[in-house]
């Protein structure tokens, strides 16, 4: 071996535990960075070829940086519901500010001032919008990148919900004389969130049988103004000698036991007209509408419940993330309805994705081409919110790396000073 050669070798040596010293330096300051995974300098010899010009040198090294982008790191709490980590396999899908794809481990997102969900590093959370329904908005599920939006949740407003259904559980008094009427006043809300009334009137026509009438809505804020058109009544309620609801048939003779409507037309609020659904009980059964000898003194109706759903206009106030990735919202009236769905990108192989930043990823020829995902399908991990993962990084581990990686530098320079004296020796003795 030549002094040439034994120089080149621990220079190379010096160059390779530099290397990893770097990388181990990176790993320790990054201990704490949220969804970061570290990395490992990989030796690997220099061998000469027999025959070479090369040959009788020394073999040198050179280094490699692996990231270990497929280790899982820890999920810890966290404050925030749009702090999201994902269990299992996956990466979120981000933008940059410039539009440009990558892919992201770190789930620290926050609403900016525009209301987009970007992480601290400054990459944008995408996916594409649901309707209320859980559908998608486009109508086609995306599975291109390019087809995906960023999740901003200034956009969403407030939100009103008309009433569809209602139900009414009361016992009609089988003492009272044919004629007598009964009235329950339903609160309904259009379209646009605008409360309304409508009455509904019980009058007894025979024994065990009643009329139901509905009254046209009124304004619930003054009890008077007449707001628009009912139909749908009236319709002929019977009950057996058990006092359970026996039918009940509409003015054309037809049976809508199970499907008593109300039609609302004409709101003079603007709203779009109404279709109101009454479950009023269950034929053979005592679970609505029943009549029984009233057990007051005045024979009067007795009113156990009236439930109906819709809701006035209210502003949002909870946003949750679900573990299959659906963003909702929960108004002020307790509405909630979906709005975004978060996808995760999986490869055939992450660990050969390309690190672009500490925390960001690119895809590569070794990575293979991404595949969009719903969290949880396919073996795709699933996501948890308020809650982070942690950096991939064991302190312990590094700092040992570190003590070797300083030792074997320190013994490179050795090298270089020993071989700098032989070389003056050399020198001495050729002079």
């Amino acid at each position: 071996m030549s002094l040439n050669s034994a120089l080149n070798s621990a220079v190379l040596g010096l160059n390779a535990q530099s290397t990893s010293l770097g990388v181990i330096s990176g790993n320790i300051a990054n201990s704490e960075t949220v969804g970061y995974k570290d990395s490992t300098a990989s030796f690997s010899s220099m061998v000469t070829t027999p025959g070479s010009t090369t040959q009788g040198y020394s073999n040198g090294v050179t280094t490699t940086t692996l990231t270990n982008v497929s280790s899982q790191g820890l999920i810890e709490a966290d404050s925030t519901a749009t702090s999201l980590a994902i269990s299992g396999d996956g990466f979120f899908v981000v933008t940059d500010g410039n539009g440009e794809t990558y892919y992201t481990r770190a789930g620290d997102f926050s609403a900016d001032s525009e209301g987009n969900l970007v992480n601290s590093s400054g990459y944008y959370l995408m996916g594409y919008a649901l309707n209320s329904d859980g559908s998608s908005a486009s109508g086609t599920v995306p599975t291109s990148t390019s087809a995906l939006d960023k999740i901003n949740l200034e956009d969403l407003t407030g939100t009103a919900e008309a009433t569809t259904e209602a139900s009414i559980v009361a016992n009609l008094p089988a003492d009272a004389e044919i004629g007598d009427s009964f009235s329950i006043d339903v609160e309904l809300f259009d379209s646009l969130g605008t409360s309304h009334t409508v009455t509904y009137e019980y009058t007894k026509t025979a024994a065990n049988e009643w009329e139901l009438d509905y009254s046209d809505p009124v304004l619930t804020s003054d009890g008077s103004t007449v707001t628009g058109t009912s139909s749908g009544g009236p319709v002929t309620i019977t009950f057996n000698t058990d006092g359970e609801l026996s039918s009940i048939v509409d003015a054309g003779g037809t049976d809508v036991t199970d499907n008593v409507t109300l039609e609302i037309t004409g709101w003079t609020t603007g709203a779009s007209d109404s279709t109101i659904v009454t479950d009023l009980g269950t034929a053979g059964d005592n679970d609505g509408l029943q009549q029984y000898a009233s057990d007051d003194e005045d024979g009067d109706m007795t009113l156990y419940s009236v439930d109906q759903n819709g809701s006035n206009y209210s502003e949002i106030s909870e946003v949750s993330i679900s573990d299959d990735g659906v963003v909702s919202v929960t108004y002020e009236n307790g509405v909630s309805e979906p709005v975004y769905q978060i996808v995760l990108a999986d490869f055939a192989n992450s660990d050969g994705l390309t690190a672009y930043s500490d925390t960001v990823f690119k895809e590569s020829n070794t990575s293979g081409t991404y595949v969009l995902k719903t969290p949880g399908d396919g073996g795709t991990g699933t996501i948890s919110d308020y809650s982070l993962e942690t950096s991939t990084v064991d302190t312990t581990t590094q700092f040992s790396k570190m003590i070797v990686a300083q030792q074997a530098y320190s013994a490179a320079a050795q090298v270089v000073s020993t071989t700098s004296d032989m070389y003056d020796t050399l020198i001495s003795a050729v002079n």
